[in-house]
């Protein structure tokens, strides 16, 4: 396998994990605001499973020695989202205001 493959799973790993991660941080500060929190977790793990999967099949291909590049991407790209969202706010997104009568 070439550098240049290596190099390319690597990051498409990453971007996978960019996606996962990133939706995953995005949907607790979404569901801790929501009346309906449940509906939230499970339907963002539900989204960020299937594309990490859909992902993770078209890129390793069957091939067994793409595997590992790619999760190191998957796994680097984890500690990049949790370094990035680490000085951001805790609290939750407000939810839109709501027009009282």
């Amino acid at each position: 396998m070439s550098i240049n493959l290596i190099l390319l799973l690597t990051f498409a790993g990453g971007a996978l994990g960019a996606i996962f991660f990133g939706g995953l941080w995005w949907t607790v500060r979404r569901g801790v605001a929501s009346r309906a929190s449940g509906l939230w977790f499970f339907g963002s793990l539900q989204i960020r499973m299937a594309i990490t999967l859909v992902g993770f099949y078209f890129l390793i291909g069957g091939d067994a020695e793409r595997v590992f590049p790619s999760l190191v991407g998957f796994v680097i790209a984890r500690f990049v989202v949790v370094a990035v969202t680490k000085g951001a706010s805790l609290t939750p997104v407000p939810a839109q205001k709501r027009e009282t009568l």
